[in-house]
């Protein structure tokens, strides 16, 4: 027998508490239960390490503007162009250059818990962020392809500050106060623009939650506002709510009826 107990083992590296010397003499322990834990402890590493690698990847657009001398780096993303309620809302995200957030992904990735951990870090950790959020009313005005482009310069407006340069998911953006680069599948090829995505979920979610409770039969909460078959059956029943944009078929088709 060792000089530690299974449950104290299992206690101590989820905790860390190990050294490398440690490690080496339970190796030498024959209990399968010790050995069960290695492994696992094995293979969380390698998960950390992989995870590592990724984010590391995704930092060689932020990295290329730090070589050539700027030092505020922007994120820009959306959440929100495809439902038939509720506003788009876009993030934006200026984030320490030595930052690292295991795990961070395109919002789309993670399971909602993860994004609400994720969004608390983030507002709390980054140099600077802001949200930009565009009406229904504003994307019937407008369209929602050049509502998105208002909300992402909201975003950046409501930084607190003047990036050096911005990194943009998809979108092409003019007028913004410093150079921009327009990134496809920018939200799983940048930390910025992941961490923009998630505070862009995030914001809207929570936005139709509270939309939710004034108007439940719609379960905005579930379906934040897509066309699922029980948002299109509540429209049909009950017709639109103030928070619909009309100028989307399904939308214009209940009003006509």
């Amino acid at each position: 027998m060792g000089k530690w107990t299974i449950a104290e083992v299992k206690d101590m590296l989820s905790r860390k508490q190990l050294e490398e010397k440690d490690i080496e003499e339970l190796r030498k322990d024959t209990r399968k239960g010790i050995q069960k834990l290695l492994m696992q402890r094995e293979q969380r590493l390698q998960k950390e390490h992989a995870m590592l690698l990724k984010y590391q990847e995704m930092m060689d657009f932020e990295k290329r503007q730090y070589q050539l001398g700027n030092h505020f780096v922007a994120g820009i993303d959306e959440a929100g162009r495809g439902p038939l309620a509720g506003p788009v809302v876009a993030g934006c995200v200026v984030l320490h250059k030595d930052y690292y957030l295991e795990g961070l992904n395109d919002s789309k990735q993670l399971s909602q818990e993860k994004r609400e951990r994720f969004f608390e870090k983030i507002v709390t950790d980054a140099f600077a962020y802001g949200s930009g959020i565009v009406t229904n009313e504003e994307i019937d005005r407008y369209n929602i392809y050049q509502a998105t482009k208002m909300a992402m310069r909201r975003a950046v407006e409501n930084l607190g500050m003047t990036p050096d340069h911005v990194l943009i998911d998809a979108v092409k953006l003019e007028g913004l106060p410093c150079p921009s680069e327009s990134l496809i599948k920018g939200d799983q090829r940048s930390v910025s623009i992941a961490a923009a995505s998630i505070i862009a979920k995030v914001t809207r979610d929570r936005k139709m939650r509270e939309i939710h409770e004034k108007f439940p039969m719609y379960d905005f909460k579930a379906n934040q506002g897509y066309g699922t078959s029980t948002h299109l059956e509540a429209l049909e029943q009950f017709g639109p709510s103030p928070y619909h944009r009309r100028s989307f078929s399904p939308v214009t088709a209940a009003i006509k009826r």
